[in-house]
């Protein structure tokens, strides 16, 4: 398993990923994505900015995600300063065909070195309320729940925030 940044190419199979997640999520009752978002162009746009990174499986995208220093003015509400900057992972999904075999913890330990390349002292993430896995998931890398919020762009859904210091280590 490599980790490494997305091109163009991965397009089609990142859109493939993100047909066989959704439905799962949908299943389980978390509705963060769907058939509109994310898309294409929005994969596209993290490629652009060198903000995409997949797990690549010998020529197979096992997972991704976008490691941005994008927050949402929302994550305000827990207390967060949004100016200051952080290293802000979005987007990560794995193909079922992989899941339980530590790719998401990759990608996230992926978003630590970035941080770390870029001297950025604060990790943040943020997932549906309803994501259980991802919920497991985060504090078993030393992030720190934060609070919940909603997202503009995302009405009715509620979403905990999640955050790791580097500074604290």
């Amino acid at each position: 398993m490599t980790i490494r940044p997305a091109t163009l190419n991965d397009i089609p199979q990142i859109m493939q990923l993100i047909a066989e997640v959704v439905p799962v999520m949908n299943a389980a009752g978390n509705f963060q994505w769907d058939n509109t978002y994310p898309n294409a162009s929005v994969f596209e746009n993290d490629i652009a900015l060198n903000q995409l990174w997949v797990a690549d499986a010998e020529g197979n995208i096992a997972g991704i995600a976008a490691i941005t220093t994008d927050q949402e003015p929302e994550y305000a509400e827990v207390g967060w300063n949004v100016n200051e900057t952080a290293i802000v992972t979005h987007r990560l999904a794995v193909s079922a065909r992989y899941r339980g075999k530590g790719i998401a913890a990759q990608l996230m330990q992926q978003a630590e070195q970035e941080a770390i390349q870029r001297g950025i002292k604060t990790l943040r993430i943020d997932t549906n309320s309803n994501n259980k896995a991802t919920r497991q998931l985060f504090p078993k890398l030393g992030y720190e729940f934060a609070g919940e919020i909603g997202l503009g762009f995302r009405p009715n859904l509620r979403f905990y925030c999640y955050e790791k210091r580097l500074d604290k280590e």
